[in-house]
């Protein structure tokens, strides 16, 4: 659904009405809180553009620093915190529906870019004409062929400047296609032996290709997304620690402590006191 608010549209990073496909607001409409105290779990696919101040986004708990023409990337299942925040950033969400035609790996779009020249006129042109359209046209066929023009045209030009136009080596396909499996899968299995079989392969198939391409074994790439997920779930939500545990597959809650000890450094219990303390203090899962 589109605004049908005919009044003018707000400058770029002022907030505007959310619709049902794709929206434009600011980047404070994303928080639970003004202040960002805890990191919030992202349900959209999200493009940020900074458009004034500076200061750090954390991403998965990873700082990224941000400045005006900092672009940053954003999954569904994420958790975003921007503590303060020190800067101003427009939003642009969509649902996965919007770019069903479109050509573009969406999995693969980079995190972090910082804009320059040319690049950073035409990507600021793009999402202010995206905020304007938003805000302006009423709801309709047309307007919502337009959005998904004007968003198509937003991400292609993104992806455009990072092609690879080398050919994937075998072990990188494999690696890739793994990965999507465990993004799945890892709920239910934490067993390389389960995706070696998905996938048609060997464990040792499996197993090489994670290491040339990460440096990491197919179980440790498998267990850092069970921690990741756990440490969002821990720091965004108020879930019981069990529950989480129970959620990832683990039938005690004294397992989950230990697999999440072993990979954070750190208790569940302690991960999720420190949600609180200022942004930079909780160990990254993962």
């Amino acid at each position: 659904m589109v605004s049908t608010d005919p009044s003018p549209a707000p400058p770029i990073g002022m907030a505007s009405p959310i619709t049902d496909e794709i929206a434009t607001f600011a980047l404070a409409d994303l928080a639970g809180d003004p202040g960002w105290r805890r990191p919030v779990i992202v349900e959209r696919e999200l493009l940020i553009l900074t458009t004034r101040g500076h200061g750090d986004a954390e991403l998965d708990f990873h700082p990224l620093p941000c400045r005006p023409g900092t672009l940053l990337r954003v999954h569904p299942g994420q958790v975003l915190r921007c503590a303060g925040p020190q800067f101003d950033a427009t939003v642009v969400a969509w649902e996965p529906d919007a770019l069903r035609d479109v050509d573009v790996d969406l999995a693969t779009a980079v995190t972090w870019r910082q804009l320059a020249g040319e690049d950073e006129d035409a990507v600021i042109t793009e999402v202010s004409q995206l905020a304007v359209d938003c805000q302006r046209h009423p709801d309709g066929p047309t307007t919502r062929a337009l959005l998904r023009h004007q968003l198509a045209v937003l991400l292609l030009r993104l992806a455009l400047a990072h092609v690879d136009r080398s050919p994937a080596r075998p072990e990188e396909e494999t690696f890739h296609r793994f990965r999507r499996e465990v993004e799945h899968g890892y709920p239910h299995t934490r067993r390389v032996e389960d995706y070696a079989a998905g996938l048609g392969c060997s464990v040792r198939t499996l197993t090489r290709a994670c290491l040339a391409v990460t440096g990491r074994s197919a179980k440790q790439v498998i267990d850092e997304r069970v921690a990741l997920q756990a440490g969002r779930l821990l720091a965004a939500t108020d879930q019981p620690i069990a529950q989480i545990g129970r959620h990832l597959g683990f039938s005690e809650p004294t397992n989950f402590g230990r697999f999440f000890t072993r990979e954070v450094g750190v208790s569940p219990g302690a991960f999720r006191a420190a949600r609180d303390q200022p942004a930079g203090r909780v160990v990254a899962p993962g």
